[in-house]
Parts: C-alpha cells; sequence; structure tokens
C-alpha cells in the first residue's frame, strides 16, 4: 500500500526512523508492529488518508514506506541520529542532516508548529501584502559557492548540494565577481514547466521552482524564508531552456521602501544588474562550457512583467500538484495542499526526516574553491 499515496517512484528512499521512540504512519500500524504514539499537540489537523487501512494485515506485504524502512533495520538500532536544528526564520526553522560539504547533506524546513514540510509545496507563494510582495526561500547565502538547491525529486524537496559528474558543485568564482552575489534562492509554488514553450523567450522552462536574486545588505542562511518584493526579471536561456532570475528586495531590508522597480536598482546601485548579467553569462566558463545567452538581448523586465511571469508558473505549480500535468521524476509529496493526490501525513514525513545520516561537522571546501577565473568580456 503506498503511504498516503504521495511517494510514487520514490517510495524506496523513505525508510525506517533512526530513533526507537519515534513512529511511522499510524496507517502502517497493520503491517508493522511498533508502539503506537498519538501525534502531538493536536495543532493544525492533518489530512486525510488518501487511502483506507486494510482491516487486516496482507501477510508477505508491506507498505512501501515500512517495507523500505524494515530493510534498513540495523540503521534504526543506532540509537537514533543527531540533529542539527537552525533557529526559527518567519515562522519556519531548518534541521540539518548529515555533512555539510557532502553529498549526504540535507536542510529540511519545518514550519512554525515544528512540523516537517515541502520548501517546494507547503510554504505559501504569498501569504498577504502588495501584489508584488512573495515568500522566498534562501537556497544560497551571498558570497557563497557551494551550489545548493531544493531538492525537487526528493521526498520532502530539502536543500541540497548539487551533484555533477559524481563531485560536488561549486561555482567559479569569475573576476571580479566572488562565489553569488545575491541572496540566491526559489519563490516556492512556482514551477517552470519543460512542456510549455514561453512565448517570449520562444524555449521551454527548466523544470524548477523559479530563481530569486535578493539584492538587500543583510547576508541571509541557507533554508531562511523571507518576504521580498519583487522589481523585475532577466531572461536566462541556460543550455537551451527558459530559466527566468527574478530580482527582488528583502522587506525588511532597510533601504526596501526607496526601491519599487527595476529603474530603482539601476538608480540606487549602479552597476549591480550588469554585473548580474555578466555573472550569468559567463559563470559557467571555467567548466568548459559556452557563455550563457539571454533573452530580449539581455535587458531586464519591469516589476509587471516579473509578476506575471510568477503568476503564470503559479499555475504551472498547481496543474503540478493536481496532477493534471505529468512532472516525470518531481517528487510533489506535501502535508498541506489538501486536494492534493500527493498529500502524505505528518508521521510520514518524520520518517523521512529520521532516516537521512545524523548530523556531523562540516566537511572542508576544496581550497580551489577559492580559485580566480579571468576572461575578457565580449
Amino acid at each position: 500500500m503506498p503511504c498516503c499515496g504521495a511517494l510514487g517512484a520514490h517510495r524506496r528512499s523513505t525508510l525506517l526512523p533512526s530513533a526507537p521512540s519515534s513512529r511511522l504512519c499510524t496507517r502502517h500500524s497493520a503491517h508493522v508492529t511498533l508502539r503506537h504514539v498519538t501525534p502531538r499537540g493536536g495543532r493544525g489537523r492533518l489530512p486525510p488518508p488518501i487511502h483506507p487501512l486494510p482491516s487486516r494485515p496482507q501477510a508477505g506485504r508491506a507498505c512501501a514506506v515500512c517495507g523500505a524502512a524494515l530493510r534498513r533495520a540495523a540503521h534504526a538500532q543506532s540509537g537514533g541520529a543527531a540533529r542539527g536544528v537552525r533557529g526559527a526564520m518567519a515562522g519556519y526553522s531548518a534541521e540539518e542532516r548529515g555533512a555539510p560539504h557532502s553529498a549526504g547533506y540535507r536542510l529540511f524546513l519545518k514550519d512554525a508548529a515544528g512540523r516537517y514540510i515541502s520548501p517546494f509545496h507547503d510554504i505559501p507563494l504569498r501569504d498577504g501584502g502588495a501584489e508584488n510582495v512573495f515568500n522566498m526561500v534562501v537556497e544560497i547565502p551571498r558570497w557563497t559557492n557551494a551550489k545548493m538547491e531544493i531538492a525537487t525529486k526528493d521526498p520532502l524537496n530539502p536543500i541540497k548540494q548539487d551533484v555533477k559528474k559524481g563531485k560536488l558543485r561549486y561555482v567559479a568564482n569569475v573576476f571580479p565577481h566572488k562565489g553569488y552575489i545575491w541572496n540566491y534562492g526559489a519563490l516556492p509554488q512556482t514551477w517552470e514547466d519543460p512542456g510549455h514553450k514561453d512565448e517570449g523567450t520562444g524555449c521551454c522552462g527548466d523544470n524548477d521552482p523559479i530563481d530569486v536574486c535578493e539584492i538587500g545588505s543583510k547576508v541571509c542562511s541557507r533554508g531562511e524564508v523571507i518576504k521580498v518584493k519583487v522589481l523585475g526579471t532577466l531572461a536566462l536561456i541556460d543550455e537551451g531552456e527558459t530559466d527566468w532570475k527574478i530580482i527582488a528586495i528583502n522587506v525588511e531590508d532597510p533601504e526596501a521602501g526607496n526601491y519599487n522597480d527595476i529603474h530603482d536598482v539601476r538608480r540606487m546601485k549602479p552597476g549591480y544588474l550588469e554585473a548580474t548579467v555578466d555573472w550569468f553569462r559567463r559563470y559557467k566558463v571555467p567548466d568548459g562550457k559556452p557563455e550563457n545567452q539571454f533573452a530580449f538581448n539581455g535587458e531586464f523586465k519591469d516589476k509587471d512583467f516579473a509578476v506575471n511571469v510568477i503568476k503564470s508558473t503559479h499555475e504551472h505549480w498547481k496543474a503540478l500538484i493536481a496532477k493534471k500535468t505529468d512532472g516525470g521524476e518531481i517528487n510533489c509529496t506535501n502535508l498541506t495542499v489538501s486536494d492534493s493526490p500527493f498529500c502524505c501525513s505528518q508521521e510520514c514525513a518524520k520518517a523521512t526526516v529520521d532516516a537521512a545520516p545524523p548530523c556531523t561537522a562540516a566537511n572542508p571546501i576544496p581550497p580551489e574553491v577559492d580559485k580566480w577565473f579571468y576572461y575578457p568580456k565580449n
């Protein structure tokens, strides 16, 4: 029986909780013998089960979640995984698993009630305020090099470090830039549909949430959820795919009131937009790839254009989460979209997190990450 109808092709990666006192979804009590623990608190009712429990166990069968879990019983007997819990941010908090700067590192997000959620699907795109104010999930703090991203193919979509050709990915420093020159992240509940060709760019989407370059003065933390004021957008064409880059500023920035559209960035931060185009044009050149191209001759579009792009990608996400569009390998497990066939319980979410390796000390960053590359500007 699938767990809450949620995990799809990724059932194999959901494991038994590491701590003996943890629990699997109570819907699995007919399949495995575990002490039943009533869900805590009663705050915020969980969605109803998608599939009913069988009246009695089916011999020789187990839920995809519990079955995978039992195959990792030895891991469960380790006494429980240590957790790296980071402070609450705008009602959300982050929990680290694995060693930073390793392929096994994951950063899971939790809501204000301490429940595990998907940053892709469960954080609302916007929750009131002006029309151009949205929630942003910070994946990469400014000046850092590690290419962190929402893991769209993993259950709960934790933040992880990208891996290319078996190696952890770090962006190169193309002079005069050091790491990412903004706080970089994504807007939740958006999706650049690879099956949809944009009329303006002539290219299909890149299969990810829409990207954001936050230009405020604060260096944010990985996994932080902030409200941003959208100012404009740049249309990057990345290996033949449309990859929108939203330009925005943290609403809590001391100077946020001075920014209302893309021309304010040019006026208040001269050279910043030009540096942004230069960064995206050349950041893959050290990897042996050609310079990236842009739609609209590399010109930034204004706030209204950007908001319309966001609304469009939000509609694509709605079709994805309702299974009206084939998302391929995208994992749509969520806990709050009640009409989604991928909705699961908090107990299943907790089992996914508890299955991840314990939080340990960070691995050293390779020294070559600080190397500078010099290329003439075309």
